[in-house]
């Protein structure tokens, strides 16, 4: 009897310990997605949330997908060619600056940073209040200003746009997240603060319930000073009228635009299945659900204002659905 029940034991053993090993197997070769989003109250966070909580991503076996905050676009091309990210959202600019190594006192080439898809328009917007008087971005000197969080692809263009201008060192510099921002000019500890960022902006909004604000007419500046010319990435919009309390004009401005980005050791199968997954009608709803900044995903704009080389995954799956060639 206790041969038959040892017999028992070691069978028993026997198969959980195959068990293990197959699912510790499985486990092994699942690829785990880091994707770096952005700051609290930024959209880029907003696109690593979505991707991750959508249930037939959540359900795929072969990988898993995590969001992970991060300052931003600088941060996030720097972290996606290293490896330390495998995918996040990057502004078009910045990839296309650091494949040629023109980032601003940062020579470096990074060129494992591949394009997957075109997500959105990310315009320039600067916050000051109604009364404030200033009107142009050289009334900015002397003033308090939040120019976004280090890192951050807001700070960068914001670093670039101000220095072009010739007022970045002539102004007092906050570098501080959107959310922290616009509660900071609502307390007053700040005369104006800087978004680069889709609208509408939840912390726009915000700002707007606290005071009369005003947007600037950034593409004003940048076509006086000739900034288009010596940063041709960049692309002209206006935030329509309404878009926030109290601004009842367009307010011209300037985008870029951000990019779902990966590093190329990410298997193509991966890339390829998140697109396939993400680029359906029910996914695009999905993600407009999230914010409706996302209105214009679609298989028609995935692959446009891209001047970067794509994923492989990604140039799988744009050709096979003919958008590219």
């Amino acid at each position: 009897m206790r041969n038959k029940f040892s017999i028992v034991i070691i069978i028993i053993c026997a198969f959980l310990t195959i068990t293990l090993i197959f699912s510790t197997d499985s486990f092994a070769r699942k690829t785990r997605v880091i994707f770096g989003g952005g700051p609290a109250g930024g959209t880029f966070q907003v696109v690593a949330n979505g991707i991750q909580v959508y249930k037939p991503i959540k359900s795929v076996e072969e990988f898993s997908v995590k969001a992970q905050t991060s300052a931003g676009s600088v941060e996030n091309l720097r972290k996606t060619n290293a490896g330390r990210q495998q995918m996040s959202v990057v502004y078009s600019g910045h990839v296309w600056l650091g494949r040629n190594g023109q980032m601003k006192n940062d020579p470096k080439k990074y060129e494992n940073v591949l394009a997957v898809a075109w997500l959105y328009g990310a315009p320039a917007q600067m916050v000051v209040r109604a009364d404030s008087g200033i009107k142009s971005v050289k009334d900015l000197a002397g003033k308090k200003v939040g120019v976004g969080n280090a890192g951050s692809g807001a700070f960068a263009n914001c670093e670039l746009f101000f220095s072009h201008m010739g007022v970045w060192d002539k102004i007092e510099r906050n570098a501080m997240g959107y959310n922290d921002a616009a509660a900071a000019f609502g307390n007053n500890q700040l005369d104006a603060f800087w978004l680069f960022t889709a609208f509408p902006s939840g912390a726009v909004i915000m700002a707007a319930q606290t005071n009369d604000i005003a947007l600037l007419d950034l593409d004003a500046d940048a076509k006086s000073s000739g900034f288009y010319d010596k940063y041709p990435y960049f692309g002209k919009l206006a935030v329509p009228a309404g878009t926030y309390k109290g601004v009842d004009y367009d307010a011209p401005s300037f985008q870029d635009s951000a990019l779902w980005v990966a590093n190329p050791k990410v298997p193509d199968d991966v890339v390829y299945k998140m697109l396939s997954i993400i680029f359906t009608d029910e996914g695009l709803k999905h993600m407009v659900g999230q914010k409706k900044t996302f209105k214009n995903m679609s298989l028609e704009t995935g692959a446009t204002n891209i001047v970067t080389p794509f994923h492989p995954g990604a140039e799988k799956f744009w050709k096979e659905k003919g958008m590219l060639k």
